[in-house]
């Protein structure tokens, strides 16, 4: 049976609301690092347990960065900046994109198994998960591969089958013309035979035909 649907409401027995809170914590916890990672998205989460401790996660821009960027944007949605305010407000933009160029850069090299000495389990439990959802993309886009290059190499032996077809067709009807050619000439050979033999036989005739004539006239001379 599936699960009943939980009363969205405060949970009166202490237990149980701890347990709901370690539970959805971690769960909230994961999907913003799989919200910025996924959609680089600036993300910071802040979170007091009913005991007052802190849990708080921040995106690569670092937690600093992302409160100050909400305290910017809240100072710009309540009106127009005077011109020195602004130049404050692009040096600090400027700070804050140098600040995510070497934090991109630390997160690459760490990526790489370099400068792990300084961090924390929380900090390997992060790029635990980067590396994880990384190796996934990765698996995704190699099967995607390989699946794209089975096709077309189907698809290349499916037009090679058939080329073989067709030539066997052609070598099939080569092959019955030569034996036709073959019985004509076989056939004409034994037609000249024929004639040449039915040539001498006539002669033969005719010779031995000429042959008593002569005796006989020659017997008659001799009367």
């Amino acid at each position: 049976m599936g699960r009943g649907k939980i009363a969205i409401e405060r949970i009166d027995n202490v237990t149980n609301r701890q347990v709901t809170f370690s539970k959805r914590r971690r769960g909230l916890m994961k999907k913003a690092r799989e919200l910025a990672i996924l959609c680089d998205a600036d993300l910071a989460l802040i979170v007091f347990s009913s005991t007052g401790r802190l849990y708080d996660y921040a995106s690569s821009s670092g937690m600093n960065a992302i409160v100050q960027r909400y305290q910017e944007a809240n100072e710009e949605n309540c009106g127009v900046l005077n011109p020195t305010a602004e130049a404050k407000l692009w040096q600090r933009e400027v700070t804050t994109l140098r600040q995510q160029v070497q934090k991109i850069q630390h997160n690459n090299r760490q990526l790489l198994g370099e400068e792990l000495s300084g961090s924390n389990g929380r900090d390997l439990q992060h790029l635990q998960s980067q590396l994880e959802i990384s190796l996934h993309s990765l698996r995704k886009r190699k099967e995607q591969l390989l699946a794209e290059e089975i096709q077309e190499l189907s698809h290349k032996g499916f037009l090679i089958h058939k080329e073989n077809l067709k030539l066997g067709k052609k070598l099939s009807i080569a092959y019955e013309n030569k034996m036709e050619l073959q019985k004509k000439i076989s056939e004409g050979i034994r037609s000249s035979d024929q004639e040449q033999a039915s040539g001498s036989n006539t002669k033969s005739r005719v010779r031995e035909q000429n042959i008593d004539l002569q005796l006989c006239q020659h017997e008659h001379d001799d009367e």
